[in-house]
């Protein structure tokens, strides 16, 4: 083994959001930074995660238009999906970012190590026969697909959202075991593209952290599209067949498709990292941190899918640059992960930040709730879209939480973390004029209705 380099001040294990947001702050803020990534610079978000998924959304978008032309007095039809021109495109995006990301790394003279890492002492990583030291360790491995006990992930009929993102052809039929994010996402993208889809939850409800108001109106859009869904009851096996799978539920009920959709979450990357030897609390995998995403070890820190906070790549970002900011000596002030905006890129997309109704009467009792449904909107109408926008604040107080559903709602999410996060009255906003027609009117007219002079909407 190597002699180990001249410290840095500062060495990151994993490149994906929260590792390069961190290396990216850190080089800015004066400090030398070593990253290592045994993969590709930008991690699962940029390369398996948020941006392909977002691509295939976008192409899903398209093929909509093209077949509901008609709808809106143009003359197109869909004659089907080229899944090889779906990848090129998707796979271009993925480019351009990636190259753009490098850039930035080497502009901010970033020492870049490409290699396997782990921790060899609660200062110093080692990748291959170089070691390299750190006055302080930013543990970022991420996350990887998680699958369910006894159900072997083969890569052709029971896959994940890795394979999924690779499919060269467009199936028949798919099931999707998980009813969150991942897994609505992906129902929602393959049935534009033709595919009969079913999607298992075992929670009553989709989306299932979500306002329960969300995530029933997600339903309702769901069912219009006809993706069907079961709710409410466990996977008891998965079985290959001649011609794709079969899945049994708990509840008696099977379903067969061409192939299944494994969507049940992430699990942390920390096994076999040397974590354990070094001394880092851990729990499930997980490294646990306190609210400056420091670990129980004085020189090591830790953030993004590997510590229990909200698997969001942006929830990544924040944390490398909190991290960064405070080993440069900066003040910083601990995330409120109430109030990092949420966002599922179905169609209908939902969005939301801050508390459920049901945690804000949890937490403050009394609440005042207004709803405003998007069929009053005439963005809304013209972009043939349903849903509401709903508000919740503490009786007489700012407010609590926003959850909105509805095509392109997470373009609202960024004005709602502003209201949310800077502790608005409705009053407030209600002063303040939305453009019109924009769907951002609908936020507006929420505000009025609890503000007591609601102007569309019914009080």
């Amino acid at each position: 083994m190597s002699a180990p380099t001249t410290p840095a001040d500062l060495v990151i294990l994993g490149g994906g959001s929260g590792g390069y947001a961190a290396a990216l702050r850190a080089a800015e803020l004066g400090l030398s930074v070593v990253l290592i990534e045994r993969d590709k610079v930008g991690g699962t978000c940029l390369h398996r995660g948020c941006i392909p998924t977002k691509a295939l959304l976008h192409t899903a978008e398209v093929a909509d238009h093209a077949r509901e032309g008609e709808q809106v007095g143009v003359k197109s039809t869909l004659s089907g999906i080229d899944m090889d021109g779906v990848n090129a495109y998707k796979d271009g995006v993925i480019s351009k970012m990636h190259k753009g990301l490098q850039g930035l790394i080497k502009s901010r003279a970033i020492t870049y190590v490409e290699g396997e890492g782990r921790l060899v002492s609660p200062t110093a990583v080692q990748v291959g026969d170089q070691t390299y030291e750190g006055r302080h360790i930013l543990l970022a491995t991420g996350s990887y697909a998680r699958s369910l006990p006894g159900i072997e992930i083969d890569g052709t009929k029971v896959i994940t959202s890795d394979h999924a993102l690779k499919l060269d052809r467009v199936p028949t039929s798919a099931i999707v075991l998980g009813g969150g994010v991942i897994g609505c996402e992906f129902a929602s993208a393959w049935k534009s593209f033709g595919v009969d889809v079913t999607i298992v939850e075992g929670l009553p409800h989709l989306v299932p952290l979500e306002d329960e108001s969300s995530s029933k109106l997600l339903e309702r859009a769901f069912r219009r599209r006809k993706i069907d869904f079961s709710l409410g009851s466990l996977v008891s096996g998965v079985q290959t067949t001649a011609d794709g799978v079969k899945v049994s539920l708990q509840n008696g009920k099977e379903y067969e498709a061409e192939l299944v959709l494994v969507a049940v979450g992430r699990g942390p990357v920390s096994q076999g990292l040397g974590y354990d030897e070094a001394g880092v609390a851990m729990d499930r995998g997980y490294v646990l941190v306190d609210e400056y995403c420091q670990t129980n070890v004085p020189t090591i820190s830790a953030v993004g899918d590997l510590i229990p906070t909200l698997q969001l790549a942006h929830v990544g970002f924040g944390e490398g640059i909190l991290v960064a900011e405070r080993l440069a000596g900066l003040p910083v002030v601990p995330i409120d992960y109430a109030g990092v905006p949420r966002v599922t890129y179905s169609e209908p997309e939902v969005a939301s930040v801050g508390l459920t109704e049901a945690q804000a009467k949890e937490k403050h009792g009394e609440i005042e709730v207004a709803t405003y449904d998007l069929a009053g909107n005439g963005r809304a109408a013209i972009l043939k879209t349903a849903g509401a926008v709903k508000l919740i604040r503490a009786k007489g107080g700012a407010v609590l939480g926003v959850h909105m559903v509805g095509t392109r709602v997470g373009d609202l999410v960024a004005e709602a973390q502003l209201i949310y996060n800077w502790e608005a009255l409705p009053e407030e906003v209600a002063q303040l004029i939305h453009p019109h027609p924009t769907l951002s009117e609908a936020l507006g007219e929420a505000a009025l209705v609890l503000a007591g002079k609601p102007l569309h909407a019914h009080s």
